[in-house]
C-alpha cells in the first residue's frame, strides 16, 4: 500500500471526544476532520463498532480516516457503548438500544459546526451490519452507506448458522466478543472510573454463546436488524462489498437485486478485510473508490459512479489448493445489472457418480440405482473457516481426502473454458435412516493431475428443507426434495480440468455434526447441478486495470515486543482414535508507541471427536487479552467449551480477570441448552 502523507487538506485529529445521550450515557469517539472545516463545514462519515477505538484498531483507523479527512470528510470513529472507553454494557449484538445510539451519534455530528448534516456510515463486519441496519431506519442526515463484508439476513447468512446448520464459528465468534467484553477501559481517558466500569463489564455482558444457540430456528431475534424482512425500508444510495474468502458475498448479490435505490457491488479474492489491504490480493485501491461514493451522494458530485457496471467482481482462475494465497489469478469483470444478462442456468443431470453435459439427450442413463453415503466425522477437517477472517492459513486444502468420505459426481474433462458467476444449486431426491440429517455440498475444480480445489459449498440441515422458521424431523426412509444452494463464487475453470461435486452428511468442525451418524440415500436420476454460466466475452467486461493502486495515510507507529504466531494443525491418534483441529491466532504484545500502552492478544481453538461418536464433538476457545502501561497492567483470560449429547448442547465458561498477578474476579457458566432440529 503506497502511504499519502500529503493532503489538499491540513488535518485536525481529536483523540477522544465525549459524545453525550439522552440516557446520560457518553460514547467515546475519535475525529479527524480538515482544519478548515470549523469555518468550512464538511460532509461526515461515521464508523460505529465496537472494537476499541484506542487500541485494537488504532492501528488500522490511523490509515483510512485520516485519508478521508485529508480529502474534506470529517471522518468519526465511535465505539459502541461498553466498548473501548465508551460507557455502558453491551450485552449483544445490533440490539434495539445500538441502533437507538446510532441515531443518536448521527444527529450529534449533524450538529456539529464542522459539519454540513451530510452524514455517510460505512463500516466492515460489525460496522457494515449496523450501517444497513441505520439506514432502514431513515434517520435525518444519512445520505449514503457503504457496508463491506456484511450480511441482510442474520440468521441464514451470518456466522451463527447456515442453511439451518449449527456453525462452528458461532463458538469461536462467541468466545472472541467473550474476550472483547472483558476489555478494560483505559485509565488516561476516564480516570479513575476504569475499574468500576471494567467490574461491569465483566459482570453484565452476559454469555452470548447461550442467547444465541437458544435461537435454533429462524425467529424474531434474528428477524430483527435482517434488512431482507423488508428491503423497501432503506432508501439511501448503498454501496456493498465483499471477497469470495469472506463469509459474506452472498448478500452483494441480493442487495443488488433487491434494493430499490442506487446501489453498487463489489467482489474482490479477498478475505474478511478493506479491499486497500485485501489478502488474498490483488488489493486495490479501495480508499479511492470510497471517496468517488462519498463525493457522490454527500457532495452532490456528478462523477459517472452511476455509469460504471453495477456489479463488479474478480473472476478467479484455477488454482492448486492452498490454505494461503499471496494473490488470486484472475481478471475484473462487470455485470451492468443483477441479475446479468451474461448469466444463464445451465442443469446438469447427475447419474452414477457422474455429471453430465447437458446437451446429453440420453435420459435412460439416469436411471440408475440410488447411491448411499455415511460420511465419517473426518470430513470437513481440510474444510478452513466458514469465513477466511485473517487471510491465511484458514482456507480449504486438497479435497481429495474429503471427497473419499462423500459421495462423487464428476464432468468429463472440460473440452473449452467454463466461467460460473453466481449460486450453483443442487437439487436433491433422497431419503435418510434418520430423522435429523444434513447435507454439505461441495463444487472443486479437479486438476489433470487430481488435486481438488473447493470452489463454493453449502450446508442445509434437512430438517429445514421446507424453510428455517418450521423445522420438520424427517420420516427414515420416505423420500423427500431439498433444494441447497452454495455460495455465490466467481470461478472459471479450465480445459482438462473436470467439475466435481461432492456430497457428505457430516462437515466437522465447519459445522456441528447431527445428533447420530446419517446414511444419505440419493436418486441421482432425480437430481440435478445447476451452474450459473457466464459467457466468456471481452465486450461486456471493464477495463483491464479499473482500479488504483491502494493507498492510504501512514498507519500509526507500533513497535512489536513480542512477535506472535499461527498455527492450523490436524491431529489424529489412531490408537483412540481421537482427532482433532487445533489453531492459534497468537499476535504476541505491540506497544502502540504514541500512547505507551502494550497490548497482548493470544486465542487458541481446539474441535475434537472421537472416532464416529457424534456426541464426542467438541469445541474450545480460550483467549488471553491484555493491556500494560508503566504500574497499570489489566488483562482477562476467557475460555468457552461447547460439547453436546443427542438432546442438548452443553456450555461451559469461564472467565477470569487480573490486576498484575491478583485475580481481582472469577466467573463460571454451566448450562444446557435443547437441541432443536440440529
Amino acid at each position: 500500500m503506497r502511504e499519502v502523507t500529503s493532503f489538499a487538506h491540513a488535518i485536525r485529529e481529536d483523540e477522544h471526544v465525549w459524545i453525550p445521550l439522552s440516557d446520560g450515557v457518553r460514547l467515546g469517539a475519535r475525529i479527524w476532520r480538515p482544519v478548515s472545516a470549523q469555518d468550512d463545514p464538511v460532509p461526515a462519515v461515521l464508523e460505529f463498532i465496537p472494537y476499541r477505538k484506542r487500541d485494537l484498531t488504532a492501528r488500522r483507523d490511523s490509515v483510512h480516516h485520516p485519508y478521508l479527512a485529508g480529502h474534506g470528510y470529517a471522518a468519526v470513529r465511535v465505539d459502541l457503548r461498553g466498548s473501548g472507553e465508551s460507557e455502558g454494557v453491551l450485552t449483544g449484538e445490533y440490539l434495539e438500544q445500538e441502533l437507538r445510539d446510532a441515531e443518536e451519534v448521527l444527529a450529534w455530528i449533524a450538529g456539529q459546526p464542522w459539519c454540513t448534516g451530510s452524514i455517510g456510515m460505512m463500516g466492515i463486519s460489525w460496522g457494515g451490519f449496523n450501517a444497513l441496519q441505520v439506514a432502514a431506519r431513515r434517520p435525518p442526515g444519512l445520505d449514503a452507506i457503504a457496508t463491506v463484508c456484511s450480511t441482510d439476513d442474520r440468521y441464514a447468512d451470518d456466522v451463527h448458522y447456515m442453511g439451518g446448520c449449527l456453525l462452528g464459528d458461532n463458538l469461536s465468534w462467541a468466545s472472541t466478543m467473550f474476550a472483547y467484553n472483558s476489555c478494560p477501559p483505559d485509565p488516561a481517558v476516564v480516570g479513575s472510573r476504569w475499574r468500576e466500569m471494567w467490574y461491569d463489564r465483566l459482570r453484565e455482558s452476559g454469555l452470548w454463546l447461550q442467547d444465541w444457540l437458544e435461537h435454533q430456528r429462524r425467529d424474531a431475534f434474528w428477524r430483527h436488524g435482517s434488512v431482507c424482512e423488508d428491503y423497501a425500508a432503506i432508501r439511501c444510495p448503498v454501496l456493498a462489498v465483499s471477497g469470495w474468502a469472506d463469509g459474506y458475498s452472498n448478500s452483494v448479490f441480493r442487495l443488488l437485486e433487491r434494493l430499490d435505490v442506487p446501489r453498487k457491488g463489489l467482489i474482490g479474492p479477498w478475505s474478511h478485510k478493506y479491499p486497500h489491504l485485501g489478502e488474498p490480493g490483488p488489493a486495490i485501491g479501495f480508499l479511492q473508490e470510497l471517496l468517488r461514493w462519498w463525493d457522490r451522494w454527500l457532495n452532490g458530485i456528478d462523477n459517472g459512479v452511476l455509469d460504471e457496471p453495477m456489479l463488479r467482481t474478480w473472476m478467479q482462475d484455477s488454482v492448486p489448493p492452498s490454505t494461503a494465497y499471496e494473490e488470486r489469478p484472475g481478471r475484473w469483470v462487470g455485470e451492468p445489472r443483477w441479475p446479468s444478462p451474461h448469466v444463464r442456468t445451465v442443469s446438469y443431470g447427475l447419474a452414477e457418480y457422474r455429471i453430465l453435459d447437458p446437451s446429453s439427450a440420453a435420459d435412460a442413463e439416469r436411471e440408475q440405482r440410488e447411491l448411499s453415503v455415511e460420511s465419517p466425522l473426518s470430513v470437513g477437517q481440510f474444510a478452513g473457516k466458514w469465513c477466511s477472517y485473517n487471510a491465511p492459513p484458514d482456507l480449504p486444502y486438497d479435497q481429495r481426502e474429503e471427497d473419499g468420505g462423500s459421495l462423487v459426481f464428476e464432468t468429463e474433462e472440460l473440452t473449452e473454458r467454463h466461467e460460473i458467476l453466481g449460486a450453483p444449486v443442487v437439487e436433491l431426491e433422497f431419503t435418510v435412516d434418520q430423522p435429523v440429517a444434513m447435507v454439505a455440498a461441495r463444487l472443486s475444480d479437479v486438476a489433470p493431475d487430481g488435486r481438488a480445489t473447493r470452489v463454493t459449498y453449502g450446508l442445509l440441515n434437512l430438517t429445514h428443507r421446507a424453510g428455517d422458521a418450521e423445522p420438520a424431523e424427517l420420516e427414515p426412509g420416505r423420500r423427500y426434495r431439498a433444494r441447497v444452494s452454495l455460495n455465490g463464487v466467481a470461478q472459471a475453470f479450465p480445459p482438462g480440468h473436470r467439475i466435481r461435486l461432492s456430497l457428505s452428511t457430516s462437515y466437522w468442525p465447519l459445522a456441528w455434526p447431527p445428533p447420530r451418524p446419517v446414511r444419505l440415500t440419493v436418486f441421482p436420476g432425480r437430481c440435478a447441478l445447476t451452474l450459473p454460466m457466464r459467457a466468456v466475452a471481452d465486450s461486456d467486461e471493464v477495463t483491464p486495470h479499473p482500479f488504483d493502486e491502494p493507498e492510504g495515510a501512514p498507519p500509526l507507529r507500533t513497535t512489536v515486543l513480542q512477535p506472535g504466531k499461527q498455527r492450523w494443525n490436524v491431529v489424529r491418534d489412531l490408537i483412540d482414535y481421537h482427532s482433532a483441529l487445533h489453531v492459534i491466532k497468537d499476535s504476541g504484545t505491540v506497544l502502540l508507541d504514541d500512547i505507551g500502552l502494550e497490548v497482548t492478544q493470544r486465542a487458541e481453538e481446539t474441535y475434537g471427536c472421537v472416532g464416529e461418536d457424534f456426541t464426542s464433538a467438541r469445541g474450545e476457545v480460550a483467549w488471553t487479552t491484555g493491556f500494560r502501561r508503566g504500574g497499570w497492567n489489566a488483562w482477562a483470560v476467557t475460555r468457552t467449551i461447547l460439547t453436546c449429547t443427542t438432546t442438548e448442547f452443553r456450555i461451559h465458561a469461564q472467565l477470569d480477570a487480573y490486576e498484575g498477578e491478583v485475580r481481582v474476579l472469577s466467573r463460571n457458566w454451566d448450562t444446557t441448552v435443547p437441541r432443536d432440529h440440529v
